[in-house]
């Protein structure tokens, strides 16, 4: 389906995938649909736009940090099929997401199929690209792929492999797409390397993925793996490793990381000291039931964050993300603009007092002929209001077009709200520049706003009748 087409076009193909497999959104999806109806009379989004662009509706999984850390290694282990490529050098330098299919055999799909889809989390992600490397939007099968999977392990899922930090050298779109998958995901997975214990070499992947995260409000769906822990046996200091990328989370900022310590059986060189052995295994198998354990329990979470973005888009469109900064800007070009018109005004002012002063008899002249009502007299004030008209709303553009250059693009603000082009709408020469209120942001839309914050509530109620019983 093409990138281009109404939104109300691809929400309806979202609504029937989601009647037959999570009924439980159909509400927030209606909700979603009457902010983007607010939205577009705003300006604040495209006709072929929406809010729903920003919202995975299927559960995801992400699995990032640096090549050879083994995540393609632990995906195949966890589908139970040879999907993803495995080495210890950089095999694959695209984002990988991996989803169910019904074919036996797994099949691989180009970006593009991403990028047109409203229902996967990399839905028009070309345009993002387009804003930090221009032109590479256009490459957008070189930075994704889609794979199909028939395991029941991804059934209602979608996991997320991500090239090695270290090892891409198309560097700025790559954290763009990284940034995306953090932000959208239910569950991040990331994967540090046991038998690589120097945390200062990984310091991009710590910078992005590490430091970042502290500022976080949802900085518990980050689970820290290491790797590969058997390489450790010979020497039996699991401990001291852990500790060494610990030390490594806490110079980032963040003091409370823990590592979850595991290592593939199939591919691990046997280790001999029995007891040894099952020690690690034990811990390797307790801590992969965690992460298991965290990978189920995402499509429960997915729904309780998809009515938590509903709200966040509420508010983002009435906060100062989108009303309030577009009423700055408004209140910066009024001003603005009234500013010049005094610095045009004040002069012509002065021009006519001087005139009265210097050539009392001409300006009277002139005077009588503009309020003598003779043709001549109507022309000459008609050409001085034309005269007037012309410099204001010249000057009044000029304004609106130099405060637009300024404003972030789309894709930088949240939810992609299109503070541009709504500003835009807003300095059109038929809007006054004394106007209280941006346009469409009516007491109507305020009201509608207001109901569908206050409905979280009542949803979340719904959620927790089906997934808890406090009653016993």
């Amino acid at each position: 389906m093409s990138s281009s087409a109404p939104a109300a076009t691809r929400t309806d193909s979202l609504e029937a995938h989601l009647k037959r497999e999570n009924p439980l959104l159909l509400e927030p999806l209606a909700e979603f649909r009457r902010l983007d109806a607010i939205a577009r009379r705003m300006g604040l989004l495209a006709r072929h736009e929406s809010f729903t662009r920003r919202v995975p509706w299927w559960p995801v999984i992400s699995l990032l940090g640096t090549f050879s850390a083994g995540k393609s290694s632990f995906i195949n282990s966890y589908v139970g099929k040879n999907l993803q490529r495995t080495g210890n050098q950089a095999v694959d330098d695209r984002f990988s997401v991996i989803c169910y299919g019904e074919d036996a055999e797994p099949r691989t799909l180009p970006g593009s199929a991403l990028d047109a889809d409203l229902r996967f989390p990399f839905y028009r992600i070309s345009g993002d690209i387009d804003d930090v490397a221009a032109g590479e939007g256009q490459r957008i099968n070189n930075y994704l792929q889609l794979r199909t999977c028939q395991s029941e392990a991804v059934r209602g899922k979608i996991l997320l492999d991500s090239p090695g930090f270290d090892a891409d050298s198309q560097r700025s779109a790559t954290l763009r797409i990284t940034d995306r998958i953090i932000d959208l995901s239910d569950l991040v997975l990331v994967f540090f390397d046991a038998r690589h214990p120097e945390p200062g070499a990984m310091r991009d992947t710590l910078e992005h993925l590490v430091a970042k995260t502290i500022h976080r409000d949802d900085a518990s769906k980050f689970v820290f793996v290491l790797n590969q822990i058997d390489a450790t046996a010979r020497e039996d200091n699991p401990e001291d490793i852990v500790a060494a990328w610990q030390r490594a989370l806490a110079s980032s900022g963040l003091t409370a990381g823990r590592f979850l310590r595991i290592y593939d059986e199939a591919s691990a060189a046997p280790i001999e000291n029995e007891a040894l052995a099952q020690r690690f295994k034990a811990k390797k198998d307790e801590d992969l039931a965690e992460i298991h354990r965290r990978m189920t329990g995402v499509e429960v979470d997915r729904a309780y964050r998809v009515v938590e973005l509903m709200t966040s888009a509420a508010d983002t469109l009435a906060g100062e993300a989108g009303v309030g900064h577009l009423q700055t800007l408004r209140t910066r070009w009024r001003n603005r603009t009234l500013a010049f018109d005094a610095l045009i005004a004040v002069p012509l002012l002065a021009g006519v007092a001087a005139a009265f002063v210097w050539a009392p008899r001409a300006t009277r002249e002139l005077g009588a002929t503009l309020l003598s009502g003779r043709p001549a007299g109507w022309l000459m004030l008609a050409l001085i209001v034309t005269l007037l008209g012309a410099i204001h709303f010249g000057v009044r553009s000029l304004v609106a077009t130099r405060i637009a250059r300024s404003i972030a693009p789309a894709s930088q603000q949240p939810f992609d709200l299109d503070i541009r082009r709504a500003f835009v709408a807003n300095t059109r020469w038929w809007r006054s520049v004394f106007g209280a209120h941006p346009k469409g942001w009516t007491m109507l839309a305020r009201r509608r706003v207001a109901k569908i914050r206050s409905k979280q509530e009542t949803i979340i109620r719904r959620l927790n009748d089906r997934f808890t019983q406090p009653s016993g």
